[in-house]
This record gives structure tokens, C-alpha cells and sequence, in this order.
């Protein structure tokens, strides 16, 4: 008689134990390969963004070597007049510093008037002092600040590297996917090429989203900022529709900054209010409207699981794991979701149920009812622009064929 092989049980410790010891060594590699696979990630993420413009350039008959570079310069190009964008805008700024400081001053002084009410010490010489303390603590301090911005772009020329990874991701895109197809379809290529494609997607409608998702807010920022005379309202606008790329910490980062500038230019105490709830509803816009119907609800991630991406992301990479991980999570919940032994791990990853929506406000309930609605619109008209396309691609080969 032969041996029937037995089932193995490994108790939930053991499992456990492999799965932390797993989980251990990712994380160990990813702190100690960070400059290489950073990078790499960036290259990853601009090569996907890229493909489809460098994929029409080479239908129109251009070389691939070309389509590539041109690909990338124009990546490159935006890039650039980003940054003199911003450069322009702080140089404007910088020269509002005596007027910030004249406002310190004058808020120092009514600080004294009230606290000497209450308090029998002479706060004057302290209060006038203050400003000058601050000003000369910024002046003492440029060496420590340059060496630190100079071993911060020491570390920034590793970034040199990634335009060099996105010409060659874009040219070996076809071999690299039939090498993943080969190395992890175990047989079913199909299965494995309907998972690239939609990881492909999520990828660009996460990115190409949100490019035009920082684009409509800092429009609406910078109206609604030059609506109640704010200064340097399209700096401030655009500062933080760009922060809104980091969920949470990001909208409210990019909103703190223009409120105490409000606080310390205004001469009313009311603007700094009416710029405080106006971020409030634009952000409530952009979370239950823009986002879902322009990045794709695809992509959604559960609040728990994206503060969690991006703390872990912050311990592990800093400022980039911040930006990289939510993507990144957005990506792992696809695959979990394809296969049938992770999709519990995908559902976790997912939004949760609408059992909360009782417990919103009626605007917050209004914006979402808006948003759900212009999506079953939107995915109506996707499917009926592919049938259309199907149905006109079949009359092709029958013209083909012949009768």
C-alpha cells in the first residue's frame, strides 16, 4: 500500500511568526535598498504615465528611441515650469517679510496691552525684542540651513538617474511584459495579462487623476483666495492643491499656511474665517466628488488603511513613502483582488460600507449623491463608446472578408 500524504496543520503562531519574519525582511530591504528602489518607483510610475503618449507617437510612424525622449522631455518640460512657477511666487513672497514682521510686531503689542492687565510684568522690552530675535536667529542659522539644504540635494542627485530608467522602462515595455507573464502566469497567460492591464490602469487613472484633480483645485483655490483679497492668492492655491497629492495631512498642511498668512496681512479677523471655510468646502467637493469621478473609485482606499500607508510609508521613506505608498496600495489591492486566496486582503483595503452615510452632514450627503449619479453617468458612457466600438470593428472585418 502506498503512503497517503498527510495534512499538514500549522498552528495560527507559527503562521504568524512566518508571515511578521516575512514582513521583517521587506521592510529591512526597503530601509537599506532606498536609494535604489526610490528611484526605481518614480521611473515605475512615469514610465506608466508616459506609455500611452509615447504608444501614439510610435502610431504616427515615429522610432521608439524618439518617441521615448520626446516622451520624456515633455514630462520633464512641465516639471521645469513647475519649478519657476514656484521659484517666482517665494521670490514675491520674500518681499512681504517687513510687512509680516511690522504685523508680528503690532500683535505683540496688543498681547501686551491685554496680558499687562493681568499680569504686573514689563512685557514690553520682551515684545519688542521678539521679532528681531526670530530675525536673527534665521540670519545666525544660514550655514547650519545651507549645509543642511546642500546634503539635501546630495540626496536629490540620485533623482538624476530616473530619467535614464523611464527612456529604457519605456523601451523595453513589451519585453518586461512578457517576461512578468512568463515568470508568474503558472500557465494561465490570460489571467496574468487582464491583471498588467488593469494594474497598468489603476496606475494611470491614479496619476493622470490627480494631476487633473490638483489642477481644478488650485483653480478654485486661488479664486476663492483672490475672492477675499488674500495675497499672493495663486501661490497659496496652487501650494496646496499640490499638498492634496498626500491625503489628509496634505489638505490640511496646504490650508494652515494661507489662513496665518490671512492672520497676519488682514486687518479682519473675519477673512482668515471665511478662508477657513472655504477650504472646508472645497475639500468637501474634492473628496466626495472629484476624486471618486476623476481618479476612479478603483483606486479608493479606506481612511484607516491610507493613514496606515502613510505613516509606514513616512517611517520608511520619509516625504517620498508618503506619496509613493498610497498608489502603491492602490496597486496591491488589484492583485489581492484577483486572486481568490487574497481577496480578503483587497476587501480590507477597499471602502468600507455606506452604513455611516446617516451620520454625514446633508451637504456631505448632497456632494456624494451628486458624485454617485455623474459616475453611473460617466461608466454608462464609457460602456457604450466600447460597444460602439466593437460593433464598428466587427463591420470592419466584415467589409474585410467580403461577402
Amino acid at each position: 500500500m502506498t503512503d497517503q500524504p498527510k495534512n499538514t496543520y500549522h498552528p495560527w503562531y507559527i503562521k504568524l511568526t512566518f508571515i511578521l519574519a516575512m514582513l521583517s525582511l521587506i521592510v529591512y530591504g526597503m530601509v537599506v535598498a532606498k536609494a535604489v528602489l526610490i528611484p526605481l518607483f518614480f521611473a515605475v510610475f512615469f514610465a506608466v504615465l508616459l506609455s500611452p503618449l509615447c504608444g501614439k507617437l510610435e502610431d504616427w510612424r515615429v522610432p521608439r528611441v524618439v518617441a521615448a525622449l520626446l516622451s520624456l522631455l515633455l514630462g520633464i518640460g512641465v516639471l521645469v515650469i513647475t519649478g519657476i512657477f514656484f521659484y517666482t511666487q517665494i521670490v514675491g513672497l520674500a518681499d512681504d517679510a517687513s510687512l509680516v514682521e511690522e504685523r508680528i510686531r503690532s500683535l505683540l503689542l496688543q498681547f501686551e496691552d491685554v496680558a499687562g492687565a493681568y499680569v504686573d510684568v514689563d512685557l514690553g522690552e520682551l515684545v519688542s525684542t521678539i521679532p528681531q530675535n526670530m530675525i536673527g536667529y534665521v540670519t545666525d542659522n544660514v550655514e547650519s540651513l545651507s549645509r543642511g539644504v546642500l546634503s539635501a540635494a546630495s540626496t536629490l542627485t540620485t533623482f538624476f538617474i530616473i530619467p535614464v530608467y523611464v527612456v529604457l522602462f519605456l523601451l523595453f515595455r513589451d519585453f518586461l511584459k512578457e517576461f512578468i507573464i512568463r515568470a508568474f502566469s503558472y500557465g494561465d497567460e490570460a489571467r496574468m495579462q487582464r491583471l498588467i492591464d488593469k494594474v497598468k490602469s489603476v496606475v494611470q487613472n491614479y496619476i493622470l487623476g490627480m494631476l487633473i484633480v490638483i489642477l481644478i483645485l488650485a483653480v478654485l483655490n486661488s479664486t476663492m483666495l483672490w475672492a477675499f483679497g488674500v495675497r499672493h492668492a495663486l501661490f497659496f492655491g496652487v501650494f496646496a492643491a499640490m499638498l492634496n497629492i498626500i491625503p489628509f495631512v496634505g489638505p490640511l498642511i496646504g490650508s494652515v499656511l494661507p489662513i496665518f498668512y490671512a492672520l497676519l496681512t488682514m486687518d479682519s479677523l473675519l477673512i482668515p474665517l471665511f478662508v477657513l471655510l472655504g477650504f472646508y468646502i472645497i475639500q468637501l467637493f474634492e473628496s466626495n466628488l472629484f476624486t471618486p469621478s476623476i481618479v476612479g473609485r478603483q483606486v479608493s482606499l479606506n481612511p484607516l488603511v491610507t493613514l496606515v500607508a502613510i505613516f509606514v510609508g513616512a517611517q520608511i521613506w520619509g516625504l517620498v513613502g508618503m506619496i509613493l505608498f498610497i498608489p502603491a496600495s492602490a496597486v496591491l489591492k488589484v492583485i489581492f483582488d484577483e486572486f481568490d486566496s487574497l481577496k480578503p486582503y483587497g476587501f480590507l483595503l477597499g471602502k468600507a460600507d455606506q452604513s455611516h452615510r446617516k451620520r454625514k452632514s446633508k451637504l456631505a450627503l448632497k456632494v456624494q449623491d451628486i458624485s454617485e449619479r455623474f459616475s453611473e453617468r460617466a461608466n454608462k458612457m464609457i460602456s457604450d463608446t466600447k460597444t460602439e466600438q466593437e460593433q464598428k470593428k466587427q463591420q470592419e472585418q466584415k467589409n474585410t472578408e467580403g461577402p
